[in-house]
């Protein structure tokens, strides 16, 4: 499958999912600058973490509005695979793309640490192959994860299965105390209704390889590319 991963002046962990992909996962990516207007031909988009912009405004705000983003956007609304890691998942959020919004952390302050998840579906791409008992362990790393979505929002994306992965203890016990940043029903990530559009905060590239001690991160890039051996 050929990646791209979107650039943007802030990015930093670009070159830490473009390593998983290309050399742990042997796939083929292109980088994409941010002014670029062309997607390469890549079958599947990237938003890598960072702080793109400087996080001005909020999170995410000014990237939205990058040239590429207006093919990405058109990419996605054909159909196209485009999935959002931490400040993708915020930009994701700011172009529409996803429902909700991520707002500042519940205690106002940076994590910088490794939590857990449990997927909550398996029709999607991204959590199709992953055991939805299973709880991984990937790290956060961001001061803007509290996912907000208004009541109404809310019930149309549990209704439509559109939610991704929801925060956890080790044991994978979904309680107020696994929390992490004060995000509505421990929401860690979502999708479009279109099932092609995966935005979540958790960094499974820094949980990829046995040299960083975890390799859970990696049931997420094996559902994604279990696609290409469908």
């Amino acid at each position: 499958m050929k990646f791209g991963v979107v650039i943007f002046p802030g990015s930093n962990c670009d070159e830490d999912i473009i390593h998983v992909l290309e050399n742990v996962m042997g796939q083929q990516v292109v980088r994409l600058w941010h002014k670029d207007h062309d997607l390469q031909g890549a079958e599947f988009i990237v938003l890598p973490g960072g702080f793109s912009f400087g996080d001005y405004l909020r999170s995410g705000a000014i990237a939205r509005f990058s040239p590429i983003m207006q093919e990405v956007i058109q990419f996605a609304a054909k159909g196209g695979k485009v999935m959002g890691i931490c400040n993708g998942f915020q930009i994701l959020a700011e172009a529409g793309l996803v429902p909700g919004a991520l707002l500042h952390n519940e205690n106002r302050k940076f994590i910088c640490r490794n939590i857990y998840l449990k997927a909550q579906t398996t029709n999607s791409l991204v959590t199709r192959s992953i055991d939805p008992q299973r709880a991984l362990k990937i790290p956060l790393a961001h001061g803007e994860g509290n996912y907000f979505a208004e009541p109404d929002v809310l019930k149309a994306i549990n209704d439509n299965d559109q939610v991704l992965f929801r925060y956890c203890d080790e044991a994978g016990n979904i309680t107020t105390d696994a929390n992490p940043n004060g995000s509505a029903e421990n929401i860690a990530g979502v999708c479009n209704e279109g099932r092609n559009v995966f935005g979540f905060m958790p960094h499974p590239e820094r949980a990829a390889e046995a040299l960083v001690g975890n390799q859970d991160g990696l049931a997420i890039f094996e559902s994604i590319l279990s696609l290409a051996n469908a």
